[in-house]
């Protein structure tokens, strides 16, 4: 992402409103592929990069395949979802979708799993970062509207919701593994 940036700055920032995701085009699909990894610049990438770090590393604990496997699917949701619901003439990119998604992941998992470790986990992480869900769903909503680049509310949202459904399907694969290992 840092590459990438480089390239956008470089290009006067042409490189996010290309690769970003333009609601309802059906031959801009392609970048929900795309805009996670590009920024409007330098402090919305650093506002970013911290907590998919961190987020990013408490997934993989679990397992590359776990982190592969939410990563997947909360990057496709959240952009489709975004795809689907940002308003009209507007491009978002940017990596809150997959920040939003993680974190809700982290949070729910332990709903789902019935897991002190993971309960615990979700308390501390909703303790550090749950202002975020507030600030970044409820607040960009109220937004200076006359703004070029605003918050994408849809990204934050999409994301986190595609976070609860991966905790979901994983925890169902969870509950097996453990049923197996019982036996």
């Amino acid at each position: 992402m840092v590459v990438i940036q480089i390239v956008n700055w470089a290009m006067g920032g042409r490189l996010a409103t290309s690769w970003g995701i333009e609601p309802r085009s059906l031959s801009d699909l392609w970048s929900i592929l795309t805009a996670p990894l590009v920024h409007y610049n330098w402090q919305h990438l650093l506002a970013n990069i911290v907590p998919l770090i961190i987020l990013g590393v408490l997934i993989s604990v679990g397992g590359m395949k776990q982190f592969v496997a939410v990563t997947v699917l909360v990057w496709l949701l959240s952009g489709l979802g975004v795809w689907l619901i940002s308003p009209s003439n507007s491009v978002t990119v940017g990596a809150s979708g997959v920040v939003f998604g993680w974190l809700a992941f982290l949070i729910a998992r332990g709903v789902f799993t019935r897991s002190w470790k993971h309960i615990l986990l979700g308390i501390v992480l909703l303790a550090v970062w749950g202002s975020l869900f507030w600030t970044g769903i409820v607040r960009p909503a109220a937004a200076d509207l006359t703004s070029v680049v605003t918050i994408s509310w849809q990204a934050h949202l999409c994301g986190a919701l595609a976070g609860v459904l991966a905790a979901f399907l994983v925890s169902g694969a969870d509950r097996a593994r453990r049923k197996a290992i019982a036996v």
